[in-house]
C-alpha cells in the first residue's frame, strides 16, 4: 500500500530535508562503524584523508564538482539538488561527530546494519519529493538519456569512486559488500510507501 499523493509543500519540504537528515546519520554510523562504508564515501573518507577536510566538507565539494558535469549531460537541478550538495554534507559531519565510536564487534554491526537501512529509507524519501534528484543521481538519469542502462552507468561511477577513495586510504571492507548487496532491495522496499517515480 503507497502513501497518498505527495500533498502540500510542507510535506514535500519534510521528506526531502528529513530524508536528507536521516541519509547524513546512515552515513555517520557507517563511518563509525569502520566495517566498511559505501563506494562514494569510501571515495569522500579517502579525499579527506589526504585533505584534511572533514568527510561532510569533502562530499559538499564533490556533489559540487559532480554537478558540473551535469552541464554536458543537460540536466536541470531542483531544490531538492542544491539542498543534496548543501546539507548532505553538513548533517553527515554532525553525526560523525556527535555518534559515539563503537568499540565492540557487536555494536560496530549494529551501525553499520542500521546505516543501510537509513540510507535506503532517507532515499526513498528525499527521492519522493520530487524536488531534484541528487547531484550522482542525477549522472545517471543523465547516462540514461544518453542511451547507457541505469546498472552500467551506476557500476562504472561506483566501481571508480571505490577504487580511487581505496587507494587514497578511505575504509574498504565487509560493510562496503552489505551495503552494496542490501541498498538495492532495501530502497525498493521502501518505494512501496514512498514511490520514486
Amino acid at each position: 500500500m503507497s502513501v497518498p499523493s505527495l500533498g502540500s509543500l510542507p510535506i514535500r519540504l519534510l521528506r526531502l530535508y528529513g530524508g536528507l537528515a536521516l541519509y547524513g546519520l546512515g552515513i555517520g554510523l557507517q563511518v563509525e562503524s569502520a566495517v566498511g562504508n559505501s563506494p562514494w564515501d569510501v571515495f569522500h573518507q579517502g579525499v579527506a584523508i589526504r585533505t584534511g577536510l572533514t568527510i561532510g566538507m569533502v562530499i559538499i565539494a564533490v556533489g559540487a564538482l559532480v554537478m558540473l558535469l551535469w552541464i554536458p549531460l543537460k540536466q536541470k537541478p531542483g531544490l531538492g539538488t542544491i539542498s543534496n550538495v548543501i546539507f548532505l554534507g553538513l548533517f553527515a559531519d554532525a553525526a560523525i561527530w556527535l555518534l559515539p565510536t563503537p568499540d565492540h564487534w557487536a555494536l560496530k554491526w549494529t551501525y553499520l546494519l542500521t546505516a543501510v537501512v537509513a540510507i535506503a529509507l532517507a532515499t526513498a524519501l528525499y527521492i519522493s519529493a520530487k524536488m531534484g534528484p541528487g547531484p550522482r543521481d542525477g549522472i545517471m538519469t543523465g547516462l540514461m538519456r544518453l542511451g547507457l542502462s541505469v546498472r552500467l552507468g551506476r557500476f562504472l561511477i561506483e566501481i571508480t569512486a571505490l577504487a580511487v577513495g581505496w587507494l587514497l586510504g578511505g575504509t574498504l571492507g565487509l560493510g562496503t559488500l552489505v551495503f552494496a548487496l542490501a541498498i538495492g532491495p532495501l530502497t525498493q522496499l521502501f518505494s512501496r510507501w514512498f514511490p520514486l517515480t
